[in-house]
């Protein structure tokens, strides 16, 4: 059984032959570890550390899995002889209820590859598709940690966050981002935007690496209307505002209950619709894209004009919609960078939390609700 993730953290990144120190998470979001994946002081020391774990690991029963975000958490960096052997991390070891979550304080932390940083992690964020990893809905496809090339962007002490598996329902890791430490290739990983902290991070890549595909693949342009489903959780609430601020969309509409109606509107919606009051499909208005977070594709598809796309993340595809699976990548984040440090893009974390470490099953038990505003977050962590 592999480990379920939740797709974003911010982190401190460590090259491959360097080791880190934990950052208080007051502090700037992660650095770059140990490289195999990033740059370090010393590759003899480098190696050494990841010996060790990899020795470690081998010791370490095969069924037991690791809870891991999708995104990466802050971390600091540090003599290679001070990254630990083992570490505190959510594991499971059945698929089930958030009552597998166990609490293991001596996990191993996980050995790095040739293309991969160590990562000292301060936040992480909760998405519904953890849930559903730890439920066993994709255990078919669960899988161990890759192995690859050298890493040559990230040096040491770097900040950093990211969606840790490529491609989160097609071979997640064993590792994963609700522990001290965890794994990442450099590709998947950016620098964490200026002006945000460490927890904000944490919410972001799943979220909005999903929201910007997915108006991407359904061709939304400058001058096109939008219609998103579901606007006040976290893909949602980044949707609005990538449709509005990065695409230029000429129209921007979203559903939420009655209490999260002015929050549609200070993303950015220009027509904000109650759904327990209306029903948007009843509307006389038609969108060139109605991005679907909630599963109401089967709705979505009669407010369409001819000729448009229904991005459906979840629930039934009623054609012409689609479903796409997102797909990790670090360049994406960067680019999407400066409209986080300016203010135009903010990340929306769930007024309940952040949730502390100790409290990860609460956390779960939340999110399941369906009822979260935003993203959950745990931080800081441990």
């Amino acid at each position: 059984m592999q480990a379920f993730l939740s797709s974003s953290i911010p982190a401190t990144s460590y090259p491959r032959s360097s080791s880190f120190l934990p950052q208080p998470p007051q502090q700037a979001p992660a650095r770059l570890a140990l490289p195999s994946s990033s740059s370090a002081p010393s590759r003899t020391a480098a190696a050494a550390v990841a010996r060790r774990a990899a020795a470690a690991e081998a010791r370490r029963p095969a069924s037991r899995c690791v809870a891991a975000s999708a995104s990466s958490s802050p971390a600091v960096t540090a003599a290679a002889t001070e990254v630990p052997g083992t570490m505190k991390a959510w594991a499971y070891d059945a698929y089930g209820d958030a009552s597998v979550l166990k609490l293991d304080e001596a996990a191993v932390v996980p050995a790095i590859g040739e293309d991969q940083v160590l990562v000292r992690v301060v936040a992480a964020a909760l998405n519904p598709v953890d849930a559903k990893r730890r439920a066993g809905k994709f255990q078919a496809t669960d899988s161990p940690l890759p192995v690859g090339g050298q890493v040559k962007g990230l040096r040491e002490g770097d900040e950093v966050y990211g969606m840790i598996s490529e491609k989160p329902l097609e071979g997640p890791k064993q590792s994963g981002s609700l522990a001290e430490y965890t794994a990442v290739e450099e590709k998947l990983l950016a620098r964490k935007p200026k002006g945000i902290d460490f927890a904000q991070a944490a919410g972001l890549p799943l979220a909005i690496l999903t929201a910007n595909e997915g108006l991407e693949k359904a061709g939304m342009a400058a001058g096109k209307s939008v219609l998103v489903l579901g606007g006040a959780g976290g893909v949602g609430s980044l949707a609005i505002q990538l449709a509005k601020q990065v695409y230029g969309a000429s129209k921007v509409a979203a559903t939420a209950s009655t209490k999260k109606i002015e929050l549609l509107k200070s993303l950015g919606a220009d027509v904000a619709i109650d759904y327990t009051k209306e029903n948007f499909e009843d509307l006389l208005d038609k969108y060139d894209v109605v991005f679907d977070a909630v599963g109401q594709g089967d709705k979505a598809v009669k407010v369409v004009k001819e000729g448009g796309s229904v991005v459906v993340l979840t629930g039934a595809v009623t054609p012409p919609g689609f479903r796409f699976v997102v797909t990790s990548n670090g360049s994406t984040l960067e680019k999407l960078n400066p409209y986080l440090e300016s203010g135009k893009v903010k990340p929306l974390v769930d007024p309940q939390g952040p949730f502390p470490f100790s409290k990860v099953v609460e956390a779960f038990s939340y999110l399941e609700t369906g009822r979260a505003t935003g993203k959950v977050v745990i931080s800081p962590i441990p």
